[in-house]
């Protein structure tokens, strides 16, 4: 007999259509369709939309799943798509058990025909009881795809195949037939206790000369900025970059590829690196705030902020 521990959070896989609500919220928690010679534990520590989840979420669900995985041979987590990578990343930087962890969720909800919320739920299940997760650290399945929690991302509103993220699934999942694509990687992990850091992101576009920059700098203990290409800015935000004493970290606006510092223009990422920006490698900006969060929650120094971020040390 093999234990499955189910961890439920809300987003739409436990959500239908509310009248007196004008729309759809989360309602129930859902099962998963029957497994032979599987015995599941429910968990339920919040019910939440995903757009209402926050770090705390995110540090409670890690210490559930510290406490719970030894005790079973896979743990699922049901989760709203919206933040969903973002958490998925979190659990990937500070999960210390090997227990494997997968998140899943739907894009419809139990009320549309269409729901795929049992077909993803199975898939969960089947991949977080399989030996060859173990180590991966926490992953995303999705419409039988498998994917690591550093590169997935929500790449549609609407349809069902909304996950993806270069270079791709790690792996494959059709009923009980499970391939991997590649071998698990060492992973380091960021024992957080708190998450008290407090990070924005600004979005970089055409013609912008640093409004709300100084602003943000001066309320927060780092900035991630979403930049143009390979992480390049107009050049007003060069010495705004310079001038600024808290981590200011490169992401690109561009669905995938690296942060490289190629351009030596005034605001090109050679630049922008010379006058202390960093790097944040492959990383989206939302997930360089989630890593940029956890070291200054552990209270990292500058130096080791930056080696973690331009090694991949995650």
């Amino acid at each position: 007999m093999r234990h499955l521990a189910l961890i439920h959070t809300g987003g739409t896989i436990s959500s239908q259509y509310d009248p007196q609500a004008g729309g759809v919220i989360p309602q129930h928690a859902p099962r998963v369709p029957d497994l032979p010679d599987v015995r599941v534990t429910d968990f339920e520590p919040f019910r939440l939309p995903s757009p209402h989840i926050r770090l705390e979420h995110m540090l409670a669900l890690r210490d559930l799943i510290e406490d719970v995985g030894p005790a079973h041979d896979g743990v699922v987590l049901t989760h709203g798509t919206d933040t969903l990578e973002e958490t998925a990343f979190f659990l990937h930087l500070t999960l210390s058990t090997d227990t494997p962890v997968v998140l899943t969720g739907s894009m419809r909800h139990a009320g549309e025909p269409s729901w795929d919320g049992p077909g993803n739920l199975r898939d969960a299940a089947e991949v977080a009881l399989h030996a060859g997760t173990r180590g991966r650290g926490a992953l995303v399945v999705f419409g039988g795809d498998i994917f690591d929690a550093r590169t997935v991302t929500k790449t549609h509103t609407t349809t069902q195949g909304a996950f993806g993220g270069y270079p791709g699934p790690l792996g494959r999942v059709d009923g009980a037939a499970l391939r991997y694509f590649a071998r698990p990687e060492a992973r380091p992990v960021f024992p957080v206790t708190s998450v008290d850091a407090r990070v924005e992101v600004l979005y970089a576009y055409a013609g912008w000369q640093g409004e709300g920059f100084e602003e943000a700098a001066a309320r927060a203990d780092g900035l991630v900025v979403a930049a143009l290409g390979t992480g390049n800015l107009p050049p007003e935000l060069l010495p705004l970059v310079q001038a600024c004493e808290k981590p200011v970290v490169l992401a690109t606006r561009t669905h995938a590829g690296p942060v490289l510092p190629v351009y030596a223009y005034a605001g090109g990422g050679a630049t922008l690196v010379r006058a202390g920006a960093i790097p944040a490698s492959f990383l989206n900006a939302h997930k360089a705030r989630i890593l940029l969060i956890v070291l200054l929650s552990l209270g990292y120094p500058p130096e080791r902020v930056r080696e973690v971020f331009e090694r991949g040390a995650f």
